[in-house]
């Protein structure tokens, strides 16, 4: 409950100085490259997400409409 309204309690002033923070920390150029690693990350997760989806129902997978000769 206490951690709920701890979140709540979040105003911009202290959003921006985290902000501040973090870019004093890490720096201008470093962190486009977390950002993309972080997006990469997200990207593999779901794609591992989905493909254990696809192994435990097989009758959901898409069924390709390609003929073959």
């Amino acid at each position: 409950m206490y951690l709920i309204n701890f979140f709540l309690a979040i105003g911009p002033w202290q959003v921006v100085l985290v902000a501040v923070v973090i870019l004093l920390l890490f720096g201008g150029k470093k962190i486009p490259e977390l950002m993309k690693g972080l997006g990469s990350g997200i990207k593999e997760f779901k794609k591992g997400v989905k493909e254990e989806e696809e192994e435990e129902n097989p009758l959901t997978k898409k069924k390709s409409t390609k003929l073959e000769d």
